[in-house]
């Protein structure tokens, strides 16, 4: 029920009287609009995974406590547009189907690296590589077949990616790197981050075992995290492939995948899998950043995405703002009373986001 409701919305959106025309917007300029805020935050997100590299490559030079700091908080600071981009996961096929290179969770972290397995366990009915540890082992097994996992490369890390079609196997993206920064998260449903030390990064004086190997992984990992984000920064761009898909759809059809987009990510994923599925079970699982302990920043600015692309503005990493032609300025030409209940409602969630984080920052609450 839910599709077909946006599709009306949308269709209803398209179909504004002539009346309304000198009040509002048209469809295509809003679908514009709405391109190049995708665009601008895939942008930040590529300037903000480079500036990560700079702070690993800083890491790996000198392995201290303050340079492993200055990697978490820039890998934090990388959270912040790309949460803002997860609106427009849902309806844009090519996005969805990317998606998972970067942003795939919960994983398996004992695919990556060595874990506690007191609390992590020593293997799983479910996937035969839930304490390969790559990053110990230059041979492993995969599909039954030998893999010389040597030299950790992109090929590498491509290929276990999603491998024995485990999709807990997650060998790239943010939470591989997040993983490798903070280490297992202990605390169970209490706050807390992991506490991986710098030592296990100092090929002089290494913990963990394997700190060149595990420096590679970090390197080669942020590497294709950048590649990737280069590629959707570049098919939002002019003539790029998800631009075109958009256009392609039409007035009507590209509403309605913004409409899917805000829908998809508040109810199901956010409300649903990221919340509420995480409070009901009490699992450390579900939390979505749960290695860092920053999942209630990457919930905050989930919410800003549905914010932004209702509004058709975009705040960038450099102070600069993209804005134009919105879906409120469209409807509000319609149904003023209606668009403002939204914006309200949207202002609601933006505040209660805020109480959440600002709870968090108090260490009042986790969440897991």
């Amino acid at each position: 029920m839910f599709r077909p409701t946006l599709v009306a919305l949308a269709v209803g959106l398209y179909s504004l009287t002539p009346a309304h025309a000198a009040e509002t917007v048209s469809p295509s300029a809003v679908l514009e609009n709405y391109a190049n805020i995708a665009q601008a935050s895939y942008e930040d997100s590529l300037i903000s995974a480079k500036a990560l590299l700079d702070r690993i490559d800083t890491l790996l030079e000198s392995p201290t406590e303050e340079n492993l700091k200055a990697a978490r908080d820039a890998w934090i600071s990388a959270r912040v547009p790309y949460q803002q981009t997860e609106v427009f996961r849902f309806g844009n096929e090519l996005v969805d189907e990317w998606e998972g290179k970067v942003n795939a969770w919960p994983l398996d972290e004992g695919l990556i690296d060595y874990v506690a397995t007191d609390r992590y366990g020593e293997a799983s009915d479910e996937n035969p590589l839930y304490t390969a540890n790559v990053i110990a082992n230059p041979n492993l097994t995969l599909n039954g077949e030998a893999l010389d996992a040597a030299t950790i490369d992109k090929a590498l890390l491509r290929s276990l990616h999603e491998a024995e079609e485990v999709e807990a196997n997650v060998a790239t993206g943010y939470h591989a790197i997040e993983f490798l920064l903070w280490g297992q998260d202990l605390n169970g449903t209490q706050p807390g981050a992991g506490n991986r030390p710098a030592s296990d990064y100092d090929r002089a004086n290494c913990t963990g075992g394997h700190c060149d190997r595990r420096g590679q992984y970090l390197k080669v990992s942020t590497e294709l995290l950048i590649d990737d984000l280069q590629e959707m920064a570049t098919s939002w761009a002019e003539d790029g492939a998800a631009r075109q898909a958009l256009m392609d759809k039409g007035e009507a059809g590209g509403l309605a995948t913004m409409l899917t987009g805000m829908g998809s990510l508040s109810y199901g994923e956010l409300a649903g899998e990221r919340t509420k599925l995480g409070l009901m079970l009490h699992d450390p699982e579900e939390e979505h950043d749960c290695f860092s302990d920053n999942t209630h920043w990457s919930h905050f600015y989930d919410a800003k995405g549905i914010q932004n692309v209702y509004r058709g503005e975009y705040s960038r990493i450099d102070g600069t703002k993209v804005n134009g032609a919105s879906l409120s300025q469209l409807l509000s030409g319609a149904e003023p009373g209606l668009d403002k209940e939204i914006l309200a409602r949207l202002e609601a969630t933006q505040q209660a986001a805020q109480a959440m984080v600002d709870a968090a920052s108090r260490g009042r609450h986790s969440m897991c």
